[in-house]
């Protein structure tokens, strides 16, 4: 399993509520039934940095998956309220234990 951890900031002017509409859309429209797509949480920090954790059977599922997300309006929305320069996103394997 890959666990897929992306951090970043809200643009200036986003509302918590606008926000959390938009990441219930792509829990709801966009990730079921992605092939390989196991668990989805978005959490926030107290300093307000929010993170998505996703969870993938494998990595191909991930290339695949946002190979063909970059046109879904939805997403697109949510993409729209994140500050770009404050995207980190890494992949971890799962070993077990």
């Amino acid at each position: 399993m890959i666990l897929e951890i992306t951090t970043f900031r809200l643009r200036d002017g986003v509302s918590v509520e606008d926000f959390l509409s938009a990441d219930k859309a792509v829990q709801t429209e966009v990730f079921p039934n992605t092939k390989g797509y196991l668990r989805r949480t978005t959490a926030r920090s107290d300093s307000d940095e929010w993170l998505v954790y996703v969870l993938w059977d494998s990595e191909i599922f991930i290339d695949e998956f946002n190979a063909r997300v970059i046109a879904n309006p939805v997403q697109e929305a949510f993409d729209g309220l994140i500050q770009r320069s404050t995207i980190r996103s890494t992949r971890y394997q799962d070993v077990g234990g």
